[in-house]
């Protein structure tokens, strides 16, 4: 047990409410990163890690002994500092890790608030774990927890209702900002979950029917566009073609090096840049350009509608439903922390219940062995019972009352 070993569970990373996409940036972690991460905490001996990086946050949750452990990984395979890390983090212990995840599982914590996206990506990082074989069966019924509220969350109530998410902010900025926005030249550049939500978007919301795409995986591409024929494909080696042609870049690739640099664009051009990307994907240096305007993340995120002030009046129902779901949670917890002392007891007990009975029906005549049994467990389970209350209503140290039950009992 974590306990025994002063182990405790945290979550430890950083968001967007402290990181702006730039820090955020340097804390992401590529998939190969994040297998090689887990990896090493295995070999470390850190149960139940899992790893979370999307373009709002990369967080670690799992058990150690203090949280720079974690913190350690977290910086050994990403490109920022533990100073840096001090400056914009968010560290959460036991209960408090706990409350935090139901939080991001159920889209309370998405920069777009009620952004479902973060189930998957949830999802997708427990499997990667415990493929690895790093998981625990704290994490594992955490995590099906978590998924179970989020799925209430998304039934019961509003909280997803209405379209509102990255892709969509972009295009609603174009909508906003660029006149004739149907009818201009627009290139989606990568064809990640992000950039394919941009493309139906563009498709359902502006009609338009010039917009052109690239991946560098062209099969991709390919299959993308036979079942939205509206859009065009190009390939890579004509990037810099496209971008001259377009009056909107929309960035989506994934990289964790800059994807487009000045030199994809001529100077005296006229450019509006969406980067979805995280880590950013646009050199900063295209913004030298006087007619070059970049938009990142942060930025896009800001927008708001009616949509998500619908939203904001569901949360009260969400935090219920994460309050049930947490409260089952615990109480499974709760019953496999007893459980090493209750069973120590139990057993204690009936040791002394059988060397009893022995000892009466040796000195007794006719003694009732029957009912001494019956009225002796009943004395045990009351006092089996009284024993869990004093466990759960002093948050006991287990570890503490199995010494004091072995000193008591001891023979």
């Amino acid at each position: 047990m974590q306990e025994d070993s002063q182990e405790h569970f945290y979550n430890i990373g950083v968001s967007y409410k402290k990181a702006d996409a730039n820090t955020r940036g340097k804390f992401s972690l590529t998939k190969e990163n994040q297998s090689s991460l887990l990896k090493l905490s295995k070999e470390k001996g850190f149960k139940g890690v899992f790893v979370i990086s999307t373009c709002n946050r990369t967080e670690i949750s799992g058990f150690a002994q203090r949280p720079c452990q974690l913190i350690e990984l977290l910086c050994e395979f990403s490109e920022g500092t533990i100073q840096e890390f001090a400056k914009v983090s968010t560290i959460y212990k036991n209960q408090e890790a706990i409350h935090q995840l139901f939080r991001i599982g159920t889209g309370l914590e998405s920069q777009i608030l009620g952004d479902y996206e973060i189930v998957g990506q949830l999802r997708q990082a427990f499997k990667l774990a415990k493929s690895l074989k790093v998981t625990n069966a704290y994490s594992e019924r955490l995590i099906n927890s978590v998924l179970r509220a989020s799925k209430r969350v998304k039934n019961e109530t509003k909280l997803s209702s209405g379209t509102t998410s990255v892709s969509y902010a972009a295009v609603q900025y174009i909508i906003e900002n660029l006149p004739d926005y149907d009818s201009k030249n627009i290139l989606v550049y990568g064809l990640g979950k992000m950039g394919k939500h941009t493309c139906k978007n563009l498709a359902e919301y502006t009609k338009n029917k010039s917009v052109c795409l690239i991946n560098r995986t062209e099969d991709k591409a390919t299959e993308f566009i036979k079942e939205h024929t509206s859009i065009r494909k190009s390939v890579i080696a004509n990037l810099s073609e496209e971008i001259e042609k377009a009056a909107v870049l929309i960035v989506s690739t994934g990289s964790d090096k800059p994807t487009i640099t000045k030199e994809h664009i001529r100077s005296d051009k006229e450019l509006l840049i969406l980067d979805l990307s995280m880590p950013e994907n646009v050199s900063k240096e295209v913004t030298e350009f006087k007619g070059v305007s970049l938009v990142n993340i942060d930025e896009l995120s800001k927008i708001t509608d009616k949509t998500l002030a619908a939203r904001q009046q569901e949360v009260p129902l969400a935090e219920a439903i994460i309050e049930t779901h947490k409260a089952t949670f615990n109480e499974w917890l709760n019953h496999r922390r007893f459980t090493p002392a209750i069973a120590a007891l139990k057993k204690s007990l009936e040791n002394i219940k059988n060397d009893e009975i022995d000892f009466q029906k040796k000195k007794i005549a006719h003694f009732d062995e029957d009912q001494a049994e019956i009225l002796t467990s009943r004395f045990i389970q009351k006092i089996t019972t009284q024993f869990v209350k004093h466990l759960k209503d002093e948050d006991t140290s287990v570890s503490q009352s199995l010494q004091v039950i072995n000193k008591v009992f001891q023979s």
